[in-house]
């Protein structure tokens, strides 16, 4: 039997009510968690590996959080104001991922000269993740935003996890590394790509749905410390 006894659900936009001082909390959580994991999984694209014999880069096993943030912004501020928080994330982790990169290419510090001048490849990889974020998290939002009001709460964020992940892994490695000046990339990335989407989707349905009542209820719980929740009837 499905319950929503973890995950409150609610008719409203909104699923809180906050006070202003709340409000600039939860959106500072938000944002820089929001930030932190693309600018993290930008880098860490860069660093492949083997496991059980397939190619795939450090970065998958960063990524999958951002869905998770996506998933707790709606929860909290609706799908309206999480494209407002989506996009206000998005130019300083395209910049931090295009500093990190540079300065730390491939797992090495290149000190601050690699930054005067344009590194195409590096470039690439944050204008793909800045395309393929875009749009992936507007899927997630937009399909997590129809099915939150099922009384089965995985089921929302299970569709938009499954389906931003698609969208945003095929644009993120297609933009990325077709003919990319990598040879290892543009031989590997399709393997790669499918790798990765396929860990996405396991981390997130063994891993993250069933801790995400609780883990909404948490952060919910820290946003609002110094009132009660207050939530929508």
């Amino acid at each position: 039997m499905c319950s929503g006894s973890l995950t409150p659900i609610t008719k409203k936009e909104n699923m809180l009510t906050l006070t202003n001082a709340q409000t600039r909390r939860a959106l500072l959580i938000l944002i820089s968690f929001h930030i932190f994991i693309i600018a993290s999984s930008n880098y860490l694209v860069q660093i492949p590996f083997q496991i059980f014999g397939l190619h795939t880069t450090w970065g998958t096993f960063s990524f999958p959080f951002i869905f998770l943030a996506t998933d707790l912004t709606v929860r909290i501020f609706g799908a309206t104001e999480a494209r407002k928080i989506i996009f206000g994330a998005m130019l300083p982790a395209l910049i931090i991922s295009y500093l990190v990169s540079v300065l730390f290419f491939e797992g090495n510090f290149q000190g601050v000269a690699g930054l005067s001048g344009l590194d195409t490849f590096v470039f690439r990889i944050a204008l793909a993740s800045f395309i393929a974020y875009v749009l992936g998290q507007l899927l997630d939002i937009k399909v997590f935003a129809k099915l939150r009001q099922n009384k089965c709460w995985w089921i929302a964020p299970s569709a938009s996890t499954i389906l931003g992940n698609l969208l945003d892994t095929i644009i993120f490695y297609g933009v990325a590394f077709y003919a990319s000046s990598d040879a290892f990339m543009s031989a590997h990335w399709p393997e790669i790509a499918a790798l990765d989407y396929g860990f996405k989707i396991c981390v997130s349905i063994l891993l993250f749905l069933p801790m995400y009542g609780l883990l909404l209820r948490y952060l919910s719980d820290r946003i609002l410390a110094d009132n009660p929740a207050k939530l929508a009837a």
